[in-house]
């Protein structure tokens, strides 16, 4: 029999693992209290991920103490609350500062402005050896545009009064009005509206003026134009048709008795329609043709020629919108008008007509503009006045405060039946202080002649002008 029974080797077991378990523990707390010490999550075990098999991996890295990040220099020695805060963005610059803000009202953004300019025009008269006078020019404005999603209403008025002190016989109001509407039937389809006035006096200069005439007589222009159009894609097509009249004021003669002018007072009505492609983005050439007739109140005038008449235009050319740089359109064409009388005769030529805007540099503008019209005129055996202009102007910003501008005109007045033929010069320069967004100072000098192959019919004059322009 073994010296020890099974009862006490049972007994000495017991102790042993009981002993053995108090061993770990203790062992255990000593490892806890050093993990404790070193890891500054307290202790606790990191949550682990799972992957895809759904195995939990228990190996962990060496402990690692994270170091606080270095601020940047931009934020050293500011408060944790300042370097924390986003960077602040600079405001973008204005395209230009010293605009005009408008007024809201409404729907629209209203734009007044005045000018009131006072100086000299060394032959106000526009004749061969007038004489000067000082003068006052008060020019007005006012525009008014919708910012609706969907169609679009736009107002222009502008005006001027010139005041001559020496020869109040010569003072000219002239004013413009146009409003003009656009209402979109779908994405592809519009109809285009505008209503237009025209109040303004006789040129001193004019042949159709008589040679008595104690001031200058008023004339009015007004009219309206609906039209529709339509794209194809690329392609876009429009046709409208127009209604306009001209009435002139009775000459008032120097002896007090008047001269009536009823003779000169017609409609015009006309049709155009044109058809322009998206050749490239920005470029868009077109092709136009128009029919118009001319109807007078009296079928001859005072002396015994019928002036009603028909015309017919045709021209081509492009409109453009290169990224801001080049903006509007220009054409070329002819045209041709033939009058009832018989004694009169055809009156043709070519048609120039431009509006372009190129901005060579952000400081400087360079604007041309180029019309051609056909006026009436009760000269005898002269079918009409083919009238062609053509402008072009610089503006330089030497400062966004400070502009400088240099402008040249050309102008040829062909008068077609007798073969005279009148060439109008401009050159002007002015300069421009914007004081800030509501006040500007304004001077220009200007010099403008005229030559013509009839003798007698030559005029120079030199006008400066120094004004204040104030606007909202």
């Amino acid at each position: 029999m073994p010296p020890f029974s099974i009862p006490r080797l049972r007994v000495l077991i017991g102790a042993a693992c009981a002993a053995g378990m108090v061993a770990t523990a203790a062992q255990a707390q000593t490892a806890g209290e050093l993990r404790d010490s070193l890891d500054p999550n307290g202790g606790r075990r990191p949550a682990v991920p799972r992957n895809d098999t759904g195995f939990v991996s228990m190996r962990q890295g060496p402990v690692v103490i994270p170091t606080p990040p270095t601020p940047p220099p931009s934020v050293r020695g500011q408060s944790p609350a300042a370097a924390a805060a986003p960077p602040r963005r600079r405001p973008p610059a204005e395209d230009d500062p010293f605009a005009p803000t408008g007024v809201r009202v409404g729907a629209f953004t209203l734009r007044p402005a005045i000018e009131v300019s006072g100086g000299y025009d060394s032959n106000p008269g526009q004749v061969e050896g007038g004489g000067g006078s000082s003068m006052l020019v008060v020019a007005p404005e006012l525009t008014a545009q919708s910012d609706w999603e969907r169609h679009a209403l736009g107002v222009d008025i502008r005006g001027t009064y010139t005041a001559y002190r020496e020869f109040p016989d010569l003072d000219r109001p002239d004013l413009t009005g146009t409003v003009t509407g656009r209402i979109d039937v779908t994405s592809r389809t519009w109809i285009d509206l505008e209503g237009r006035a025209h109040v303004a006096t006789e040129d001193p200069g004019s042949p159709d003026l008589p040679a008595d005439v104690a001031k200058l007589p008023l004339y009015t222009r007004f009219g309206g134009t609906a039209g529709v159009a339509h794209r194809f894609n690329r392609l876009e097509v429009a046709l409208k048709g127009s209604v306009d009249r001209t009435e002139y004021q009775d000459s008032e003669l120097t002896d007090g008795t008047t001269v009536s002018n009823a003779d000169r007072n017609y409609e015009q009505y006309g049709t155009q329609i044109r058809g322009s492609y998206d050749l490239m983005p920005g470029v868009a050439p077109f092709v136009e043709v128009g029919l118009d007739r001319r109807e007078h109140d009296l079928p001859v005038d005072a002396f015994g020629l019928q002036r009603d008449s028909q015309g017919v235009s045709a021209r081509a050319g492009s409109s453009f919108a290169l990224g801001g740089k080049l903006t509007g359109e220009a054409s070329a064409g002819y045209l041709a008008r033939r009058y009832e009388d018989p004694t009169l005769q055809d009156l043709r030529g070519f048609l120039f007509d431009a509006s372009l805007v190129w901005t060579a540099t952000p400081l400087t503008t360079v604007r041309l503009t180029g019309k051609t019209t056909v006026d009436e005129t009760t000269q005898p055996g002269v079918s009409g006045i083919l009238r062609r202009d053509v402008a072009l102007q610089v503006d330089h910003a030497f400062r966004r405060w400070l502009v400088g501008t240099v402008r040249l005109g050309y102008g040829i007045d062909d008068y077609q039946g007798d073969g005279r033929e009148d060439r109008r010069y401009e050159i002007a320069g002015g300069l421009t202080y914007k004081l800030n967004r509501s006040m500007q100072l304004k001077g220009e000098l200007r010099h403008v002649f005229r030559h013509s192959n009839v003798p007698g019919n030559d005029y120079t004059a030199n006008i400066a002008l120094v004004g204040l322009r104030l606007q909202r």
